[in-house]
């Protein structure tokens, strides 16, 4: 199977190939910067595979939940290129991602991402190890205070990570929940390469779309919204 990834839901400007068994990537975390780099490094990973875009069988999109403007790139970008070139579009948890990674680095069962929502909240999403390791959402994505989740209580601490930017954002949030976590993990941003074993098993199941009828994860329906007292 022939997948192109990409991600700019976060600091993180994240581009990743498959060709059969072969990943060729780029990843760069540089402010401000999707916009000047996403192109030029789909471009590249395709140079180096030898494909063109409508070898592909799809495109995996990281469709948040994030950065408001860093999804739209991703968004508009993955829309275009799948209109040209008569693909669909696998739109993919961009938390899960985050997960995947941490799933793959440690002998651990699961995992709880936190991405800044700014308005002193943060994405919050918590995953399991599923079949080959692929992350498993444990409750649907959703916007978070610095409080304690209590979704989190039932579980054992010890089998359990913490990774995501919002952790470093909000130490408050890092306060109120470290005894439901093992340890805050280093991994903060998505990585386009675990897309694709999550967009792969989307495909599988018939989740990809067509281009127009994608919808960003945005959860937070407007940018100028006030944060909420709790969980939303």
């Amino acid at each position: 199977m022939n997948l192109l990834a990409i991600d700019t839901s976060s600091l993180a400007c994240s581009v990743a190939l498959r060709v059969g068994d072969v990943v060729i990537e780029r990843h760069e975390e540089q402010a401000k910067e999707h916009t000047r780099l996403l192109t030029p490094m789909i471009r590249g990973v395709l140079t180096e595979s030898g494909l063109q875009l409508p070898q592909l069988d799809a495109i995996v999109l990281g469709n948040g939940p994030g950065s408001f403007i860093g999804m739209r790139i991703a968004a508009s970008v993955a829309q275009g290129l799948a209109h040209g070139a008569g693909l669909s579009i696998v739109p993919v948890s961009s938390l899960a991602a985050v997960a995947a990674k941490v799933l793959e680095d440690e002998a651990i069962d699961e995992v709880v991402v936190a991405q800044d929502a700014h308005m002193s909240e943060v994405y919050l999403g918590a995953f399991r190890r599923g079949p080959d390791g692929v992350p498993v959402p444990l409750f649907p994505e959703c916007l978070h205070t610095q409080t304690a989740i209590d979704e989190l209580e039932s579980g054992t601490a010890g089998s359990r990570v913490a990774a995501g930017f919002g952790w470093q954002r909000y130490p408050g949030l890092a306060a109120a929940n470290e005894h439901l976590v093992r340890h805050f993990s280093a991994v903060l941003h998505p990585c386009a390469r675990f897309l694709i074993p999550l967009g792969a098993v989307a495909w599988q199941a018939g989740e990809a779309i067509q281009p127009g009828d994608l919808v960003p994860a945005y959860l937070r329906s407007k940018v100028a919204e006030k944060p909420s007292v709790g969980k939303t």
